[in-house]
This record gives C-alpha cells, sequence and structure tokens, in this order.
C-alpha cells in the first residue's frame, strides 16, 4: 500500500477517535487553568526572558538610527554658504 492510501484510511480513523475520546486530548495545566503550576510559572518567565531579548534588540537598532541621524549634517546649505 503506499503512502497516499494509507493516510487516507488512516487520518480520518485517527480523527474519529480522538473525537470520540476526550479525555485523551485535554489540555495541558498551563492551558486548561492552573495558574499556580510549575509549568505556568516557567511559561511566564519564558515568555518575559524572549520579550526582553525583543525589546533589547529593537532598542539597539532604535538607537544605531538615532546616533546615524545625529550625526549626519542637517543642513548642506548652510555649509555652502559659511564657505
Amino acid at each position: 500500500m503506499n503512502w497516499r492510501g494509507w493516510s487516507k484510511k488512516f487520518l480520518p480513523t485517527l480523527g474519529l477517535v480522538m473525537i470520540s475520546s476526550p479525555v485523551a486530548v485535554q489540555a495541558c495545566s498551563v492551558c486548561y487553568g492552573d495558574p499556580d503550576s510549575g509549568q505556568s510559572k516557567g511559561l511566564v518567565w519564558g515568555i518575559a526572558a524572549l520579550l526582553s531579548v525583543v525589546v533589547t534588540v529593537l532598542g539597539g537598532v532604535g538607537s544605531f538610527f538615532v546616533y546615524i541621524a545625529k550625526k549626519s549634517p542637517t543642513d548642506k546649505s548652510d555649509d555652502a554658504r559659511n564657505s
């Protein structure tokens, strides 16, 4: 039996089994609602760590552009008149 024939029979059967036994597909403690579990606390710390990395990188990029904007001459016509 080739892959397509096998998947056409197996995937609907798997879906039926998952629908008929809802106990097997319950959410974990993070999604289901125990905010005091270790898994939920780890998720919160993971999100905080990733967010701090993103903020640091974006702050570095923004400060680089501010540095470039301050360093560049603002009006070249003043330089031409003073020469």
